[in-house]
């Protein structure tokens, strides 16, 4: 089996804090290599092993958090779900399974090797008693799939057992604190995409002296003028000295003023912590911050993807990495903080290839921009079709979300 057609989608999965918890970890064989390279459920769980033990490594893809992968039955009997790491990957029972008395003994066998198990798209069912009984950890309910009224009679049902309601497809704000008031403890969706009041605030009081670090540390302004902006702007300050607090690279040292900062981490790197700052919450756990998160992915996926070489590829002639690390986190504050585009755009002196990519989605920053798009809302038959004509192999992706991931969790 080829180990290189395939893609790999991860969504976070977040508790009551909103804070990340776990991934759930997706794979996709592109449409365009033919349907007969993955014949069954079965291998494309084998192959996410194979890139997550191998290739990729658990903790460049996770962190210090669980993944969750999907299985059928064929691969819960198999010895291979044994090669797993534990401590590291759960395993989400579909919903297809059918549940004899074989499968039951399986999971029970799986939970003492400290296995943790989930039942996905479920629905309460009897025959699953067995397993509600202390076997599975976490039931996950679909919130679109599910209607209102049934969801309540669920949450009702599964009170009586130890386990933890999931709630999937959380798309809004609303939903997100409906759920958990009904007595959901994690979930999954884009609803943390949507800030509250406070959070906005925050963001559009600090937005003048974010801008004007953009414009300087774009322009190669002197280290004097981008502390003098720093210090007009303490909350900013605040936000940036955590993020270089956490940074992996430098020193044991605890990092007090901004100019030491420069210091440890060298201006092209502070190009890109004042760039995600804007993201940071104000409690110091940036890395479990899902907007944190996400902007870090997307804008150093975005670069890798730039970074690549295709040959003759017109990417390749257009594309600065820099730039498209730029675009990934300026394309967030729209949708996320509802500052209109077309005002981010007057407030910083962008190239005309950056501001295309942010208002039209055009030119070829641009589309680097849907691609990655599409691969966090997991549309990865459509991404692939996209990369394919842009000459970028499945293989090359998954090399660029492995550096994107282990540059992300050097938050920690």
């Amino acid at each position: 089996m080829d180990h290189s057609k395939h893609l790999m989608g991860r969504q976070p999965i977040l508790n009551g804090l909103e804070e990340i918890v776990g991934y759930e970890l997706l794979f996709r064989c592109p449409a365009s290599l033919g349907a007969a390279d993955i014949q069954s459920s079965l291998k494309a769980t084998s192959q996410i092993m194979f890139d997550i033990l191998s290739s990729f490594g658990v903790r460049d893809v996770l962190g210090e958090h669980r993944g969750f992968i999907n299985v059928d039955a064929d691969m819960l009997m198999s010895d291979a779900i044994e090669l797993l790491p534990t401590e590291n990957i759960g395993l989400e029972l579909l919903e297809d399974i059918v549940i004899t008395p074989e499968i039951v003994e399986r999971c029970r066998e799986l939970k003492k090797m400290g296995c943790l198990l989930v039942l996905d798209d479920h629905r309460y069912a009897p025959e699953y008693e067995p397993l509600y009984q202390g076997i599975v950890d976490i039931i996950k309910l679909d919130l679109i799939a599910t209607p209102l009224e049934d969801l309540y009679r669920e949450v009702e049902l599964f009170r009586r057992y130890p386990v933890k309601l999931l709630a999937e497809k959380v798309d809004s704000r609303h939903v997100y604190l409906r759920s958990r008031k009904m007595g959901f403890e994690l979930f999954q969706g884009y609803f943390f995409a949507r800030p509250t009041l406070v959070q906005k605030t925050r963001m559009a009081n600090a937005s003048a002296s974010f801008f004007r670090l953009m414009q300087q540390l774009s322009s190669d302004a002197d280290i004097d003028a981008v502390e003098d902006t720093f210090k007009q702007s303490p909350p900013l300050t605040y936000k940036l000295l955590l993020l270089v607090n956490s940074l992996a690279f430098t020193t044991r040292e605890k990092i007090r003023t901004v100019r030491h900062a420069i210091t440890q981490v060298g201006l092209n790197h502070l190009k890109r912590w004042v760039q995600l700052a804007i993201f940071a919450d104000d409690s110091g756990s940036n890395l479990n911050n899902p907007l944190m998160d996400m902007a870090a992915v997307r804008a150093a996926f975005m670069e890798e993807l730039a970074r690549l070489d295709l040959g003759n590829s017109r990417l390749v002639r257009r594309v600065i990495p820099e730039e498209s690390f730029m675009v990934g986190t300026l394309s967030m504050l729209k949708d996320i903080y509802e500052i209109d585009m077309a005002e981010i755009v007057a407030n910083l002196n962008l190239s005309d290839e950056i501001q295309d990519a942010l208002v039209n989605r055009g030119g070829d920053l641009g589309t680097l921009l849907c691609v990655t798009e599409m691969m966090e809302r997991l549309e990865l038959d459509e991404a692939a079709e996209c990369l394919e004509r842009l000459g970028v192999s499945p293989e090359s992706v998954l090399a660029c979300q492995k550096r994107a991931y282990a540059w992300r969790n050097r938050f920690a």
